[in-house]
């Protein structure tokens, strides 16, 4: 029996968002989502100064290290699979970063309408 993958918001396979740094719920550097990530992981953000400043200002500071949580600390270029909350967050704020679509997993859907989505997205 062979693993069905997950679908991106364009309805393809879902792609790599990023390995260096590893991200992704499950470190697999994919958006991948299920029922322990309550945070919905699901957007393929590629981050700036700007945003960074902005999550920390709403108390998710994403660019301090925490080695307890796996987590690098981000610096503006790194792509990072996002809670889509917050991205839904930044973008009402006008402070939203771009996203990667075809490694937005397709759940994110359900908060975010694509057009948003395309409106951020990094040029392929």
């Amino acid at each position: 029996m062979t693993e069905k993958k997950a679908k991106n918001v364009l309805g393809t396979e879902l792609e790599i968002c990023s390995l260096e740094p590893v991200t992704g719920f499950y470190r697999d550097g994919c958006c991948n989502t299920g029922g322990s990530d309550l945070g919905l992981h699901t957007v393929c953000t590629e981050v700036t100064e700007e945003f960074l400043a902005f999550s920390k200002e709403r108390g998710n500071d994403l660019s301090t290290p925490h080695p307890l949580f796996e987590f690098p600390g981000l610096k503006p270029g790194d792509r990072w699979c996002l809670c889509v909350e917050r991205w839904k967050e930044a973008f009402e704020a006008g402070m939203a970063p771009k996203v990667k679509l075809e490694s937005c997993h397709i759940s994110t859907l359900e908060f975010v309408d694509l057009e948003d989505l395309q409106e951020y997205a990094i040029e392929a």
